[in-house]
């Protein structure tokens, strides 16, 4: 394909030409289910960051000056903050999913748009995340775990053939593309992509939007999304759904520059409707291309969507109950365990957690908790699809928010680093914070001297967040962070340097032994 032809449907040309030829800058999405967004500039400001806000995007912001990688913080290493293309943050408040609702994100890897919407449903509800690639899976599943994302069940899987018992309040679909939007990433210029891939491309998005349709309630709301240019994938898709689904386009309004969906090109023509959808391009918002375009699910007989923002608004009620929907179990379908003794064990675990790290039992019981394998899993889904997503199909349940407690090399089920992570500020019986050089120390392997402290499991924090696990042993201090995130860590604490205060913003803390 060539970017001559899209000349006549992108506005204002030569800036779009001049913003291609630049590097994109970097943006950042608070995560707010852990920080307040002031919070977390004072903090990076003060390791010499700048930033300005996105207009149109509540906690997002571009950063304008940066001494080092906006990857190699503390805070990233943490999951305070989510690297985010600017363009892409305008898909999930569009979907606007509400707390206590179900959400489908029908193709999620690598998790940004996912995280997103779990934030805006503050943690509460059913986020369903389906992905089919087991790579991109990995890295769906370490965005989940460092953002401390709760209420988001994992499933590996290609939507085409989800089952379609179980009903959805709203469903992303942010299709697979030939990411043309993202030109910037190679100096401007387009993927080569061949006739043959493209037709095959295009039944796949079809296929996918209109699995998204079935899967969603009526009355509920379906998000289309790429991140190309060629109207093939994007209004032609669309178009050729609106000709027999039961659906109607919501036209999108949003407080960012955008352009309106087209209607024709290259001598086809598309459902004028779709001029209700909404086109980004880079030099909107300085950033990458994006399509949207937001349908609503009508019951039989339905007509067009109301015009009126009164009217509009009825999109956003809470969903009726389908069914194929339960409770999550206690213990995993199919484990060893019945739900009695998966219910003991649960119940051992807290009351030691309570007992060994002073965390309120209330707060332990504001999380749900399910036993499967050798692992019991912290969750704050409320309900699962269960009900009609019949283990053995082609597809298999890969998480359930987080592993909470897992056995340490005594067999003991012991509180995760996730855990204890997601626990932070609860914590406060047998919790060590450290400052950065001891937390580097650690890392690199070394064992800290601690006066007056008896052998056992401890809490290791740092810059007000616990990192992990440690362990105090003869008067000698270990952390069990995990390997690889222990690694990661290390490395950024090793770039960053170890200035007081200059990594957290705050006081330093003090040193042990």
């Amino acid at each position: 394909m060539q970017l001559e032809r899209y000349r006549g449907i992108i506005p204002d040309w030569e800036t779009f030409c001049d913003t291609i030829s630049r590097p994109e800058p970097s943006t950042i999405r608070v995560s707010t289910q852990r920080i307040e967004p002031d919070d977390l500039l004072r903090r990076l400001t003060a390791q010499g960051f700048g930033f300005e806000p996105l207009p149109g995007v509540d906690a997002c912001f571009r950063v304008t000056e940066r001494p080092r990688l906006i990857s190699n913080t503390i805070e990233h290493w943490q999951g305070l903050y989510y690297i985010q293309q600017a363009s892409t943050v305008i898909a999930a408040p569009l979907l606007a999913p509400a707390a206590g609702e179900r959400v489908l994100d029908l193709c999620s890897a690598p998790g940004g748009k996912t995280t997103h919407l779990s934030d805006l449903m503050q943690g509460e509800g059913t986020l369903v995340a389906c992905e089919v690639n087991e790579n991109r899976i990995r890295a769906l599943l370490g965005n989940i775990y460092r953002t401390g994302q709760s209420n988001i069940a994992v499933v590996a899987g290609d939507g085409r053939t989800l089952p379609t018992g179980a009903k959805f309040d709203r469903v992303l679909v942010d299709a697979p593309c030939s990411a043309e939007g993202t030109l910037r990433k190679r100096g401007g210029k387009l993927p080569r992509r061949g006739v043959k891939f493209l037709k095959k491309l295009v039944r796949r998005q079809e296929n996918l939007l209109r699995r998204a349709i079935e899967m969603t309630r009526p009355g509920g709301t379906v998000l289309y999304v790429t991140c190309t240019f060629g109207p093939e994938e994007n209004e032609a898709v669309v178009s050729r759904v609106l000709e027999d689904a039961p659906v109607e386009v919501v036209p999108i309004q949003l407080d960012v520059p955008h352009a309106p969906g087209v209607t024709e090109f290259e001598g086809e023509t598309y459902d004028l409707r779709l001029e209700g959808a909404c086109r980004i391009y880079p030099h909107h918002l300085d950033s990458g291309g994006l399509f949207l375009c937001l349908l609503r699910k009508l019951d039989e007989g339905v007509g067009a969507v109301p015009d009126s923002d009164e009217d509009a608004s009825e999109l956003a009620e809470p969903s009726h109950r389908d069914d194929g929907w339960l409770a999550v179990p206690g213990a995993f379908p199919g484990g060893e365990l019945d739900e009695p003794a998966a219910r003991a064990l649960i119940e051992g675990c807290l009351e030691r957690t309570e007992a060994e790290y002073g965390v309120p039992a209330a707060t332990l019981d504001s999380l749900r908790w399910m036993v499967r394998g050798d692992s019991i899993w912290a969750h704050n889904c409320r309900e699962w699809p269960m009900g009609s997503w019949k283990v053995g199909g082609h597809w298999r349940t890969v998480s359930v928010g987080f592993r909470g407690f897992s056995p340490d090399a005594e067999r003991v089920l012991r509180p995760t680093n996730d855990l204890l992570r997601h626990l932070t500020h609860d914590v406060t019986v047998a919790r060590h914070d450290v400052s950065a050089q001891v937390a580097l120390k650690l890392l690199q392997g070394e064992a800290l001297a601690v006066e007056g402290e008896e052998t056992g499991h401890v809490a290791l924090g740092l810059a007000g967040e616990l990192i992990g696990r440690g362990r105090v042993k003869n008067g000698a201090l270990r952390h069990q962070v995990a390997k690889a995130r222990a690694t990661s860590l290390r490395t950024i604490l090793e770039r960053a340097g170890l200035e007081r205060d200059a990594l957290t913003g705050q006081p330093g803390a003090s040193e042990l032994g």
